[in-house]
């Protein structure tokens, strides 16, 4: 069998691709990156940096051993340096970018270090747990040359840049109204590695701030809004000391009217039977035109009898959302497109979340106004 002659030509540009290819990727295996946190978070962003091509892991850092310990292994690929304290961290010259996966009271001191150190900053959500510090963050980043992503992971969701997409193009014409709601079975883990912070709502910001703003950052993007006014009704109502002394709530539900006039209710409990129907997270968007599940994509006309429709494509179990948010932020590093999440959207995050507690703690309607933050 004879095969066909392959020209000098060929093989020189062939070689020329081949090494274009390889300058390309020595070029985004240069950025070198580092850990603060390890834990739960810290560990899958470690991963999700691991799986990335373009990035090298230089350092990681938590006070706990046994996390340190995993983390050291999980890297040692990369023979990462391990550290108890950060600030030596930061003062690494070798180190480019750093992920801040901590307690959410140290996330702003924390991620104002790191810019002012010039390394560019990956910091988990919430940015921020008190409105004054969120506005020294938002300040430090815009000063900054440098990129600071937050780690609302849901933005990088194919699915749902779709629907956020189609909402803008009328699919549900004139939005009127949200409900939404995140109902767990149990509480989470009163023992758990995250259990000395996590019910102290002095550090963690209370559950409403730690975890909900994912949802309530979700419903900001899909209407393209932000709330002018909340008021909402919570407390501790089952897990009652338990852990002992704890200060976070279990359950509350809140009200929003949003500055483009849209109305919000959201419910988050950490006690709804797992046989009770009604359970789990879904956000429903209301309008002139009909209702949107924003979870299984289904779009219902107004119409009486209409079948529903498939607006956007349907969630893909297998697609990773952590990874495509860390690869975004490296991307971004490079020079290549903008991470779903920035500062602004961390910070307007956040803040949602923010004006809800305030309005439960205070047993008042609060204004967005009087977060004081300017953005």
């Amino acid at each position: 069998m004879s095969f066909p002659t392959v020209s000098r030509r060929y093989v020189f540009l062939g070689s020329l691709a081949a090494a274009a290819a390889s300058r390309v990727h020595a070029q985004e295996s240069e950025i070198r990156t580092a850990f603060i946190g390890t834990g739960g978070r810290g560990g899958s962003l470690l991963r999700s940096t691991l799986a990335a091509p373009s990035a090298k892991v230089m350092a990681v850092c938590d006070i706990k051993a046994d996390r340190l310990d995993k983390a050291a292994t999980l890297a040692a690929r990369d023979k990462p340096k391990t550290v108890r304290e950060w600030k030596e961290l930061l003062a690494m010259p070798d180190v480019d970018a750093v992920y801040i996966a901590t307690p959410c009271d140290l996330h702003v001191e924390m991620s104002i270090a790191a810019l002012e150190a010039g390394k560019h900053v990956y910091c988990e959500k919430p940015i921020g747990i008190q409105p004054a510090e969120i506005g020294r963050l938002l300040e430090a980043a815009r000063k900054s040359s440098k990129v600071f992503v937050t780690g609302q992971q849901m933005r990088s969701l194919t699915y749902r840049a779709a629907l956020a997409e189609k909402i803008r193009e009328g699919l549900v014409g004139e939005v009127m109204m949200v409900k939404a709601q995140r109902h767990s079975s149990n509480d989470l883990n009163h023992e758990g590695g995250s259990s000395d912070w996590f019910f102290n709502a002095k550090r963690s910001g209370d559950v409403l701030v730690e975890q909900s703003v994912h949802n309530l950052d979700q419903i900001n993007w899909l209407i393209g809004s932000r709330p002018a006014l909340a008021s909402g009704f919570g407390g501790v109502l089952k897990w009652k000391n338990q852990p002992p002394g704890r200060t976070s709530m279990d359950g509350y539900t809140l009200s929003y009217e949003y500055a483009n006039g849209v109305k919000v209710s959201y419910t988050n409990v950490f006690f709804h039977p797992a046989g009770l129907p009604g359970g789990g997270a879904y956000t429903y968007i209301y309008g002139t035109k009909g209702a949107l599940d924003c979870d299984s994509c289904l779009f219902y006309p107004e119409a009486r009898g209409a079948e529903p429709i498939q607006a956007a494509v349907k969630p893909d179990p297998a697609e990773n959302m952590n990874e495509k948010h860390v690869k975004a932020f490296l991307d971004q590093i490079r020079g290549k497109g903008k991470a779903p999440a920035g500062i602004e959207e961390g910070a307007i995050g956040a803040l949602t979340a923010i004006l809800g507690r305030e309005s439960i703690y205070h047993k008042r309607v609060m204004r967005w106004v009087d977060l004081g933050v300017n953005i």
